[in-house]
């Protein structure tokens, strides 16, 4: 599976989507992390070995504690994959506004047809 497959996988979970989000705040623990969940320290931990397997984080050891920390430049990946879509997309719309104005500018009757001269 290619990195961008992997990294949108990762985050087809609601959970691993929330842990993402905390981690944008600043670093965590994994006790840290699984604290608001009613789920075990091994359900977190699995969830983040996803993450870390999507490289979008990284754990670091820092004396007693080993941080967790969000790895940004993956979502400049998925941000240039999203905005290239994107621009196909407006494109498409504006080139269909385009027919669409054209073809309302034929089926309107010009100011001066039907007057009488």
């Amino acid at each position: 599976m290619d990195r961008l497959s992997q990294v949108f996988a990762a985050l087809s979970d609601p959970t691993r989507r929330d842990i993402v989000a905390r981690l944008t705040i600043a670093d965590a623990t994994v006790s840290e992390l699984a604290a608001p969940y009613d789920v075990s320290l091994q359900a977190v931990s699995k969830h983040l070995k996803v993450l870390e397997g999507a490289g979008l984080v990284t754990r670091t050891k820092d004396a007693q504690r080993r941080p967790v920390h969000l790895e940004a430049e993956v979502f400049d990946l998925m941000s240039k994959w999203i905005e290239r879509y994107q621009q196909q997309a407006e494109q498409r719309y504006q080139r269909l506004d385009a027919v669409l104005d054209e073809l309302n500018h034929r089926d309107t009757p010009s100011t001066q047809e039907g007057t009488a001269s």
